[in-house]
């Protein structure tokens, strides 16, 4: 069984390929988050781990407010550690937990001081949280531009910007789903990776 936490959801057939995938709510209180059924589980067992929660908060650091940025890390940092602490001990013989990073920890760009911050960390806890919970592996993906409904309104003209994306990425075009998928699946199944962050960009951190 594969367990899937946040607001969004990773592509199913990363999730499908793994074993069966649960969704479960995390439970928000004051500024921590904690799992809500964790001893739903605890009979069944996990195989998998998969954070995808995130929580933006763009915009130039002068505008940039506590409470925002408390929630950004609550989401991508201190939630994963959260999970850690309830989940681990149910995470079956071989199996892993998995959190998203980005490539603003590696590209920073103006206006997005807070997202690189929290990408960045995630790729520090995936090495910590390696070590402390051996011989459970523990891993990253940082993906790069991924061609997704969030990018709709995100930009004034989407086809504009993944042509502008396309040609600027040494692979030539932008992320698609189903790479975030394949990437996802070669780091749960392969029982020699942990600690590891994945950059699936294109080598957009090269151009």
């Amino acid at each position: 069984m594969t367990a899937l936490t946040g607001h969004t959801a990773i592509p199913r057939p990363a999730a499908a390929s793994c074993g069966a995938a649960v969704v479960t709510d995390v439970l928000i209180t004051g500024s921590r988050r904690t799992p809500a059924r964790a001893k739903d589980w605890s009979s069944q067992g996990l195989d998998h781990l998969v954070s995808v929660a995130t929580e933006r908060s763009n915009g130039p650091v002068a505008s940039l407010e506590r409470r925002a940025l408390l929630a950004a890390f609550d989401a991508k940092v201190v939630g994963p550690i959260l999970l850690a602490k309830h989940f681990a001990q149910l995470i079956a013989e071989k199996g892993s937990l998995l959190s998203f990073s980005g490539l603003a920890a590696w590209r920073p760009s103006p206006g997005l001081v807070a997202m690189a911050a929290t990408n960045g960390s995630v790729n520090t806890l995936a090495s910590a949280l390696a070590v402390e919970l051996a011989p459970t592996r523990v891993n990253a993906i940082s993906p790069g531009v991924i061609d997704t409904s969030n990018w709709d309104t995100a930009v004034p003209d989407k086809r504009e910007w993944f042509r502008q994306i396309a040609a600027s990425a040494p692979v030539g075009r932008g992320g698609d789903p189903s790479d975030v998928s394949a990437a996802a699946r070669a780091l749960l199944v392969n029982p020699y990776i942990t600690g590891e962050t994945l950059h699936m960009d294109g080598g957009a951190r090269w151009s």
